[in-house]
């Protein structure tokens, strides 16, 4: 049985566990950061040096880094579904993986982090304004994407909207202002929709 280690109110742990959801695959989740611990430990440094979660073992083969997580499951486990073999499908998919991990999620991160892990008196209110304002900025190029195809890579759900989904599930539900962006509220309905998604994207924020 394959093995999840981490605790579900990391996005990063999301992602991971809404592929495995998606795909079917039996396993077993262990909490573990933050509160849990473990992750320092040698054994757990070990399988993956970096001491950070998710962390995902198939048998004697580790994986570490969530989108190559999400990538692995899709391949071995779900190919022609979440993974998909139109090369240009995957490509469509890949890119916007990557624009979650390189550019959405590193705006999101100052709101996120000073909103809801920092206590009010040490909130740095410049950093959460200018994060606020960068992903809403962001936000309006996913709505202009999703008004034309259902999902990120076409018509289909793919590997490609696990991150995305993941990453506009924790924008909604912060306490910001945003920008009521009509297509992306659409996608999060259908995603949500997904039993996969419901056990995955939890609620509160934390």
């Amino acid at each position: 049985m394959l093995r999840l280690w981490g605790r579900l109110n990391s996005i990063n742990v999301q992602k991971a566990a809404f592929a495995l959801e998606e795909a079917g695959a039996p396993y077993e989740r262990i909490d573990a950061g933050m509160a849990f611990g473990i992750v320092g430990t040698p054994e757990y440094r070990a399988k993956n040096p970096n001491g950070l979660i998710p962390l995902l073992e198939d048998g004697d083969f580790t994986v570490w880094e969530s989108n190559v997580i999400v990538r692995y499951v899709a391949a071995q486990y779900a190919s022609g579904t979440l993974w998909p073999l139109d090369a240009r499908a995957r490509a469509s998919a890949d890119k916007w993986m990557d624009w979650q991990q390189t550019t959405l999620v590193v705006a999101l991160g100052p709101a996120f982090l000073g909103l809801i892990r920092t206590p009010p008196e040490q909130r740095d209110a410049k950093a959460i304004e200018a994060s606020v304002a960068k992903t809403d900025e962001l936000m309006g190029r996913l709505n202009a994407a999703l008004s034309a195809t259902s999902h990120v890579a076409g018509e289909r759900f793919t590997m490609g909207d696990i991150p995305i989904a993941a990453t506009v599930h924790r924008w909604l539900n912060l306490p910001i202002a945003r920008t009521d962006y009509p297509a992306i509220k659409a996608y999060y309905a259908r995603v949500m929709a997904r039993p996969a998604a419901q056990k995955s994207l939890i609620l509160p924020v934390t």
